[in-house]
């Protein structure tokens, strides 16, 4: 029997226990690191000190605009934006070594090392007295954001029951969009300090969510999957039995030992994930890694007050409106929060697709009329307007492709390909983040409004994708998922069933699901 074979009802039976909450709370933190980073990085490279200690080209653009042809070019420099991007290929390379650990030593472990590798960066960074040390910082960051995003996902969909999973799972999300809410604050503050040091402050704080990691993870338990992957059987039954609160775990229970002992008999997970019955998973996984970047939000929360700046507000009023959109990002997530298990992913998907393209357009309109080459500030009533588009488009992103870009990966795939599959996730978000981060302030330069339309243009098609081609995974259990999701799909059966049809033996013994479900099989007719 293949783990996708395995029957479940709806919901193993499980009470909401104090465990499960607290283990997830403090393992979403993962979250809070990231997104910290992510947030501080666009408010320190629009400070004029840090411009001037590390790239002081650029800051001669912002000082005399008569340098530059145009003030959608005034921050486009490659080192500038390599100090944004590095983090990102560096987290794309650490998530093949963080694929290894969570498997091997645990998903808890591997979020430990996250912690120490971060504070490490953290420390580099802050201290920096040279180009050579910021970017040592950077790829420390992004090595330990690499292990974070590896490990948070997972072991937020292993410790919660089906019918609370979404929710648990976008805490990790949640607490992304806190951390660039706190940066955001942070960076606004610490511009006013005198003396021109602020943005050490700005990096060095950074520390403070990698410290909630590291103790988080030292005071949680592994997740009963992986307890038992790793050999643990009894330990796994009694962590199983603590977080369900019940001591009817036995057929849960039993169904993770034998998805384990199937996992245990591929002995390469990444050849495996390409065998056809892998391929929906893996086009999903990656599809809607790649969307979620050509929404242009990391543009957005890279780069908004650099942006902003463009736009023609001030220092101040820039990083003050990355601090809104910040605050609307935290608010909008914890709707997702409550919808995600009722409304399902395709709702808040295809809804947040409209949403997100309408604000991109009339953000395209805006600026395209009102923002020329060396054009003066916006009107105060045009400022608003964009403010509040940007607004309007953080917060469907962050009820819908934020979240969720991570939770269907982290649930769709079976054990035996869901490490493998969970770092093929992070590996595809951290290198089209890394495109963007790299390519924006060029690509600013280069379209100018017309950057807009292009993220719009993507948006249109991506719900397209959700549209026709993403199932439903609301309330199902992992374990069930090939039953249930996958062999019910209009597309997606067919890679299922006929990776079953070309299996040595007869479909008797290997396919029984599929024998039932064909009117008037018997089993006494096949010979």
């Amino acid at each position: 029997m293949a783990s996708g074979e395995l029957t479940t009802s709806s919901h193993f039976e499980a009470k909401i226990t104090p465990t499960v909450i607290i283990s997830c709370i403090m393992a979403a933190t993962g979250g809070l690191m990231f997104g910290y980073d992510v947030g501080v990085s666009g408010g320190v490279i629009s400070m004029r000190p840090f411009l001037k200690k590390f790239f002081p080209e650029v800051y001669r653009k912002t000082v005399e605009e008569k340098e530059v042809e145009s003030s959608y070019c005034k921050y486009d420099n490659e080192g500038l934006q390599l100090f944004t991007s590095s983090l990102y290929i560096a987290g794309l390379t650490a998530t093949f070594l963080a694929s290894y650990t969570t498997r091997k030593v645990g998903r808890r472990v591997t979020m430990l090392i996250a912690g120490f590798i971060f504070i490490g960066g953290v420390a580099f960074n802050a201290s920096a007295q040279n180009l050579l040390m910021l970017f040592i910082g950077r790829i420390l960051l992004g090595s330990g954001v690499g292990f974070a995003n590896q490990a948070v996902p997972v072991f937020l969909s292993e410790m919660a029951p089906s019918r609370i999973r979404g929710a648990l799972n976008i805490l990790f999300q949640l607490n992304v969009t806190l951390g660039i809410l706190f940066a955001n604050l942070v960076n606004y503050a610490t511009n006013k300090i005198k003396g021109g040091w602020g943005w050490r402050v700005s990096l060095g704080l950074g520390g403070l969510p990698a410290l909630l990691l590291t103790l988080g993870a030292f005071l949680v338990v592994d997740t009963p999957n992986s307890l038992i992957e790793r050999g643990h059987l009894e330990e796994g039954k009694a962590v199983l039995r603590k977080i369900r609160g019940i001591n009817n775990i036995e057929t849960e229970f039993l169904e993770l030992v034998e998805a384990s002992r199937v996992a245990k008999e591929v002995k390469h997970p990444f050849r495996n994930i390409l065998k056809r019955n892998n391929q929906p998973q893996l086009v999903i996984s990656i599809a809607l890694q790649i969307f979620q970047q050509f929404t242009g939000i990391n543009a957005i929360m890279f780069y908004a007050p650099v942006l902003f700046n463009t736009l023609g507000f001030k220092n101040d009023a820039s990083l003050y409106s990355a601090a809104v959109t910040g605050a609307v990002n935290v608010l909008s997530t914890v709707v997702s929060i409550y919808s995600v298990d009722k409304l399902g992913r395709r709702m808040l998907l295809l809804e947040a697709g409209v949403q997100m393209f309408l604000s991109q357009f009339v953000i395209a309109i805006v600026i395209g009329m009102k923002v020329k080459d060396h054009s003066e500030d916006l009107s105060k009533g045009f400022a608003v307007l964009v403010v509040v588009m940007v607004c309007i488009f953080v917060s469907a992103f962050a009820w819908s492709w934020g979240p969720l870009s991570w939770l269907i990966p982290s649930e769709i795939f079976p054990l035996e390909t869901r490490s493998a599959g969970q770092s093929v996730a992070v590996c595809v978000n951290l290198l089209f983040t890394f495109i963007i981060a790299q390519a924006f302030l060029s690509m600013l330069c280069l379209f100018k409004f017309g950057i807009f339309l292009f993220f719009s243009g993507w948006i249109l098609i991506m719900s397209s994708f959700v549209l026709f081609l993403l199932p439903e995974t609301k309330n199902v259990p992992i374990e069930a998922m090939t039953e249930r999701v996958w062999k019910q799909h209009w597309l997606w059966k067919r890679f299922i069933e006929d990776d079953c049809v070309k299996e040595e033996k007869v479909a008797t013994d290997n396919c029984p699901s599929r024998n039932e479900n064909v009117k008037g099989f018997d089993p006494a007719s096949q010979s």
